[in-house]
């Protein structure tokens, strides 16, 4: 299809019934299908999309707005995606741009990987940090963790999204809810009968992904990542902030390989909300 054709293809909100299409796209590009995702964030979040004319989807993305109430502090942008058929024709650009002026000024941050990186820093974007993906079958170890976990319950709720508020620096209220329905684990670490942790185990194709990781310090970290571990036999894969460098030595010598590096990257505010010591994974990438 010639550029000026593309160019003409109007941008649409996704909906649920977009979410075939949305798995097929990513299957386009090399990616999982993770339609389980998928659902998550366009029933959360607010997808974007431009319709082919010969059938499904030339690009997608997704929006999440995070933030008290109907106060949006921060977005998240994730899934950006351009089927190859279409790719090289500035479609990626167009989507981008559509997305960052519907935002109006609220400061956005997402993941890059390399190749989509070069189009953000042209957009205004810059790298704030680093995440490294790590994936593989899990080593535990043999001494006993020294901090206690358990599943979370219902109960839990409250303190959970009170702790990742502070920790994150905006409310995640909307995604976080919908946490134990998403997640096969929902795990917190207790202290005094305070949390001081948590963090979810949920399934993409035949591995599972850890993610958010909340913990007061690297320890705590550690004995989540332990819990969820031991309850699944599949292969483990997290996004850890490069900056915790002692659960990065830790979960490659229990048997996580790096996989991939993607830049932290944001506009419209000099760096990521909240306290980074204490965060060490997000939901997933798409989702911050």
């Amino acid at each position: 299809m010639p550029i000026s054709s593309l160019a003409a293809l109007p941008i649409r909100r996704l909906t649920l019934r977009d979410l075939t299409a949305c798995a097929d796209l990513s299957q386009d590009r090399g990616w999982p299908r993770e339609e389980h995702k998928w659902g998550l964030l366009l029933t959360a979040g607010h997808g974007y999309g431009i319709d082919a004319p010969e059938g499904g989807l030339v690009a997608a993305c997704v929006v999440m707005e995070y933030g008290p109430g109907q106060r949006v502090d921060l977005s998240a942008i994730g899934m950006v995606l351009v089927a190859e058929r279409h790719s090289r024709q500035g479609v990626g650009r167009r989507l981008m741009r559509h997305v960052v002026a519907a935002m109006d000024g609220t400061p956005l941050t997402l993941h890059a990987t390399p190749l989509g990186r070069p189009l953000y820093e042209e957009l205004g974007f810059k790298t704030v940090g680093r995440a490294e993906m790590l994936m593989g079958r899990f080593r535990p170890d043999e001494s006993e963790p020294s901090v206690p976990t358990r599943a979370a319950t219902a109960e839990d709720l409250p303190s959970i999204l009170r702790l990742d508020a502070e920790v994150f620096g905006v409310d995640r209220t909307p995604v976080l809810v919908r946490l134990p329905a998403f997640a096969d684990q929902v795990r917190v670490a207790e202290e005094d009968g305070r949390i001081i942790g948590y963090a979810a185990a949920w399934p993409s194709m035949r591995t599972h992904v850890i993610g958010p990781l909340i913990a007061r310090d690297t320890e705590t970290a550690k004995a989540l990542v332990e819990s969820l571990a031991a309850g699944t036999d599949r292969p483990l894969r997290t996004d850890v902030d490069a900056r915790h460098e002692e659960l990065l030595v830790w979960a490659k010598a229990r048997g996580l390989a790096p996989v991939m590096s993607n830049a932290v990257m944001m506009l419209g505010a000099p760096g990521v909300p909240g306290d980074w010591t204490r965060r060490f994974a997000p939901l997933t990438v798409a989702a911050g």
